[in-house]
């Protein structure tokens, strides 16, 4: 029995040892010279020292793709279209790849290695995304765990982005920098800052690291992304539904349509728990003044403690959505929220006539 065991582990020490030897050997020895990467058939020409992966490269020329892991695979959100020169797909990737996206050539910019010359494709609209340098200008708390940053912007000193959009803050982890996304509270018509309410999550690295800020703290930011998809045509309503740190996008979509549509219909839907849990009513209440055909309903799912004042809806918030939505509407609905919010939620808007592809959603 101990002879056994002091094999197998002799056989697991030398298969280590063999693999540090050839990741080493991989990393000195191997020279894969000067590579060159074309994004979106020569829009972008990068050339790059091969050896590192389709990811790293790609900021090093600041070229911006989503990447809430910093390239360790385990988060999936740096997707490019890979043409030519990516080599097999591997097992890291599968786990985060449909069968149409790997027939498709979707791959993992962090699992790809840079060895020879690159074709690739990615949306548009990330070749405009910059680094940005900024500092806290204000902060403060809207429930116990929700906090409210607002970054006055250094360099650049302006950003273009659209409602519904967001960002990717670096935040200092144990083992390097991090970056998480968050939703651009602030509309788009304020350039020089970008606002964000971003909820505590217990160990939450980057959260922590926002909820730790103070005033004249200095960050760095990439964004921003997303693609814009709300409806120009007047005629058609929006639907807004949230709640908690929901709220980011719901206000700076709601900000940018009352610059644009003064008589447009906005439904805003947005769940608490409790009274505790409400903020931006009272601000929503001064625009509608201005604004009447934007609908506020606020619900709140927890029983009313005694001695409490609401006058606001009570449940949950799919059903203000079931009872205050007219169906046969022509609609737009942009939801965030919960997983099992979106879900209820969507199921009514459904039944409401609203189509798939008139839904959209961030589940946190």
């Amino acid at each position: 029995m101990v002879s056994g065991l002091l094999a197998v582990g002799v056989t697991t020490s030398i298969f280590i040892i063999l693999s540090a030897v050839l990741l080493v050997a991989e990393k000195y020895l191997a020279d894969y010279g000067e590579c060159v990467i074309s994004i979106n058939e020569g829009a972008s020409v990068l050339e790059q020292k091969g050896g590192s992966s389709l990811l790293s490269a790609l900021i090093d020329n600041r070229v911006f793709i989503p990447s809430a892991c910093g390239g360790k695979g385990s988060c999936g959100f740096c997707k490019v279209e890979v043409q030519s020169g990516g080599g097999p797909v591997l097992p890291t990737e599968t786990p985060f790849l449909t069968r149409k996206e790997i027939k498709l050539g979707v791959r993992l910019a962090c699992q790809v290695k840079v060895k020879q010359n690159l074709k690739i494709a990615i949306p548009e609209s990330l070749l405009s995304v910059k680094e940005y340098d900024a500092k806290v200008g204000f902060e403060r708390y809207l429930t116990h765990d929700i906090k409210e940053v607002s970054f006055d912007l250094i360099e650049p000193s302006e950003i273009e982005q659209q409602p519904g959009q967001y960002i990717q803050i670096r935040a200092p982890g144990p083992d390097g920098s991090i970056f998480r996304a968050y939703s651009i509270s602030s509309p788009s018509y304020e350039k020089n800052k970008v606002q964000l309410m971003v909820r505590l999550i217990p160990g939450g690295i980057a959260s922590t690291y926002i909820h730790s800020l103070n005033t004249g703290d200095k960050v760095m930011f990439t964004g921003p992304y997303g693609e814009f998809m709300l409806s120009e045509e007047e005629s058609t309503d929006i639907v807004c539904v949230g709640g908690g740190a929901g709220m980011a996008p719901i206000s700076s979509i709601i900000h940018y349509i009352y610059s644009r549509w003064e008589n447009r219909k906005c439904y805003l839907f947005f769940g608490c728990r409790t009274t505790k849990d409400v903020f931006y009513l009272e601000e929503f209440k001064k625009l509608k003044k201005s604004f009447p055909n934007l609908k506020i309903i606020y619900a709140l799912s927890d029983p009313i403690e005694e001695g409490e004042k609401w006058d606001g809806e009570t449940g949950f918030i799919h059903l203000s959505v079931d009872k205050h939505l007219e169906s046969g509407k022509k609609c737009q609905a942009f939801l965030c929220g919960p997983p099992s919010m979106i879900e209820a939620v969507t199921d009514v808007l459904g039944e409401k006539g609203l189509k798939p592809e008139d839904i959209f959603y961030d589940k946190f």
